[in-house]
């Protein structure tokens, strides 16, 4: 494969095996991390709630182990006893400590996951889609032009993130699951929607699938009878949780291959990859790993959620914005951390969000100004937060449409009462209207635009 076997490194870490660790390991693991035998049983609760899996590179080669537990990366990955109301950690050690059936603890834990909001923004039940005979389970068509798949090998990672959205993929609740097996299903859907143009292969991780499975879901995208496809795009935290993925792992070079071939069909091949903190870009392998999947011909967009106490402050983000560019990536989004599981523990209040986006902005070059941000993906569609205005002296949010339900919204701008607490879309109340523009009857501002009384709030 052209420019690809010349690159592979020398790299220590390159030649290691995967090895996961699990649920089973938390004790031990967060002994290292000087939590006595109550933090860790606090700890262990949370996890027959939320998922937990980590992997030897992270642990060995991304954590401060001096510096846990309250190292970001540590944070990043571990379970946290905070992350669930006391009263649900305290049933829930009870239930533990006196050695309950494993039947009384996965019920326990049920009750408190529904309370989590597990699917949020319409997932299940406004995004899946129909075909003749009915439902198409295992895809998203949430906008016209884009479809979600989710193929059933992929719905784990290398490592799951404590922040992570898509928690309800990973825990025992199969009636939560999205996935597919079905790809002749997925086919027949794509060839009767011509104004689909992109494919995102997303999940939990695509990459953790070897590179014949992943071929499964990839190869038929490329019939020529698809000619409306335009991009397929596959979302992966793989590089900073596993670069050996694309490096030394025994199918690599067979995984770098399928990426040419999208590539050779004149296709644009968007590794859409997840960054939450600049340590996860520091190895050395990251680079390698970097380089191989772009001498492959994939473009590599970057992103990640903004998250309390792991990359709350300006810096990180430049920091990762600079490298990236560095490295050749393209910094894409900064989202706001989603309504569902341990959202309390994790958000940052939108107005904060605002001065971390613009104060990272503003300390980086233009080639980095790729990215957009601050992002709700929201049920009516990618809400961004411009920032705080005042309007005829009032001051308020300034947000618009990045992507929507309906296209006819894309781009356009409306304001928000300003509220220093509001952490999602939810928490928001029109301004100079009674209704956001996604809802039913949207009023007119008459005058509105008539004279620049828009004034930047310092």
């Amino acid at each position: 494969m052209t420019g690809i076997q010349q690159t592979v490194p020398a790299s220590p870490l390159a030649g290691r095996r995967f090895r996961a660790y699990t649920a089973k390991h938390l004790d031990a693991l967060t002994a290292r991390a000087g939590l006595d035998a109550s933090e860790r049983l606090a700890v262990r609760a949370v996890a027959t709630v939320l998922p937990f899996r980590t992997n030897a590179y992270v642990a060995e080669e991304l954590i401060d182990w001096d510096a846990a537990p309250d190292d970001p990366i540590y944070r990043l990955v571990f379970p946290q006893a905070d992350m669930l109301p006391e009263a649900d950690v305290r049933r829930l050690g009870g239930l533990l400590a006196r050695g309950a059936p494993d039947d009384e603890v996965r019920a326990t834990a049920h009750q408190i996951r529904m309370r989590l909001n597990p699917h949020p923004a319409g997932q299940l039940a406004l995004n899946i889609p129909d075909l003749d005979d009915g439902p198409v389970p295992g895809i998203q068509h949430k906008y016209p032009e884009t479809v979600l798949v989710f193929p059933k090998q992929g719905q784990t990672c290398h490592a799951y993130c404590t922040y992570c959205f898509r928690w309800a993929q990973f825990v025992d609740e199969p009636e939560l699951k999205i996935a597919t097996a079905d790809v002749g299903r997925v086919i027949a859907y794509l060839r009767e929607h011509t104004e689909i143009t992109s494919v995102l292969i997303t999940g939990g991780d695509p990459m953790i699938m070897g590179a014949g499975v992943l071929r499964r879901y990839i190869e038929p995208l490329l019939d020529p009878g698809l000619g409306h496809i335009e991009s397929i795009r596959i979302g992966s935290k793989s590089l900073a949780y596993w670069p050996q993925r694309f490096v030394s792992d025994p199918d690599a070079d067979d995984t770098l291959r399928l990426f040419e071939e999208v590539a050779n069909t004149g296709r644009t091949l968007a590794f859409m990859s997840h960054f939450s903190h600049p340590r996860e870009l520091e190895p050395g392998l990251v680079a390698d790993a970097v380089r191989r999947i772009r001498a492959a011909g994939a473009v590599i967009r970057t992103q990640a959620p903004l998250i309390r106490s792991i990359n709350d402050d300006p810096a990180s983000w430049a920091g990762m914005w600079r490298t990236q560019t560095q490295m050749g990536m393209i910094p894409y989004y900064m989202f706001v951390e989603r309504d569902t599981g341990p959202q309390d523990y994790f958000a940052v209040p939108l107005a904060r969000a605002c001065e971390i986006f613009h104060d990272a902005y503003r300390s980086v070059s233009g080639l980095c100004r790729t990215v957009r941000g601050p992002s709700m993906s929201a049920t009516p569609g990618k809400v961004c937060v411009d920032g705080v205005v005042e309007v005829g002296g009032e001051k308020v949010f300034a947000l618009h449409m990045i992507q929507a339900r309906d296209p006819g919204l894309v781009g356009q701008p409306f304001f928000a009462r300003f509220d220093p607490g509001a952490v999602w879309l939810s928490d928001l109340a029109p301004a100079f209207a009674t209704r956001f523009p996604f809802e039913s009857g949207p009023e007119e501002l008459p005058g509105l635009w008539d004279e620049p009384i828009l004034v930047p709030v310092s």
